[in-house]
């Protein structure tokens, strides 16, 4: 029995979470525990409440696989000493720590990153490089011995089946991603990546998120240098 152990926190991006969950609930004699502070709703950044399955607390010892979700949420959850203890001693024991989006953040904060490579949403790339030794690449899933990061939001469908094929074998992995059907066709060619986006919505999108981003990485700079 595979148990994978996610990690939830008010105000986080449910597709972070969801996407790879939908995959998980498909893998073979697997187990998926929804661990939270406490057992109330958890609200996402866009209103889905969440209900958790236990606590910090109640969680096993050992699980085969910590995951941890991103979002808005990620700054909180990084200054919450309890989620970050848990994160820290289940990564330190757990046979996979993996995470999406900004959930390598909570990832690097906990000393978890050091030593490896790692990915996360391109609008937080220039975050994680903050905190030391993380080898950032920039690519929509990126595995480095027992670590899996996915980049932002729908990469959790390329990460789930990734980890799908590791665990299971990846001839179970393509079952499941013919199950979902997962065969994007965007309606907009290309303009999924910062990459390949027409330079005018870029430029708009990293504005808009210019006064966030900002916050964040003064939060981020605080937590570093609690580290130290």
């Amino acid at each position: 029995m595979t148990i994978i152990g996610i990690v939830l926190f008010e105000n986080l991006t449910q597709l972070d979470f969801t996407a790879p969950f939908e995959v998980f609930s498909r893998m073979p004699h697997t187990q998926i525990l929804l661990i939270a502070e406490n057992k109330e709703a958890i609200k996402s950044d866009s209103g889905l409440h969440i209900l958790p399955t236990m606590t910090f607390e109640e969680a096993p010892q050992y699980m085969d696989i910590l995951f941890v979700p991103g979002g808005p949420g990620i700054v909180n959850a990084m200054e919450n000493k309890t989620l970050m203890r848990f994160v820290k001693q289940h990564g330190q024991t757990s046979r996979y720590v993996t995470s999406v989006c900004t959930g390598a953040l909570i990832l690097a904060a906990a000393g978890l990153l050091q030593g490896y490579k790692a990915t996360t949403h391109w609008l937080s790339m220039d975050l994680l490089r903050l905190f030391d030794k993380v080898e950032v690449v920039e690519q929509r899933v990126v595995i480095d011995r027992n670590r899996m990061t996915g980049g932002g939001v729908t990469a959790g469908i390329d990460f789930g089946l990734n980890l799908a094929a590791t665990i299971c074998g990846v001839e179970t992995a393509k079952e499941i991603q013919l199950m979902l059907e997962y065969d994007p066709q965007p309606p907009f060619i290309g303009g999924g990546s910062p990459v390949t986006a027409d330079p005018s919505v870029y430029h708009k999108v990293k504005e808009d998120r210019k006064a966030v981003q900002a916050i964040r990485r003064k939060h981020v700079l605080q937590i570093i240098h609690s580290m130290d």
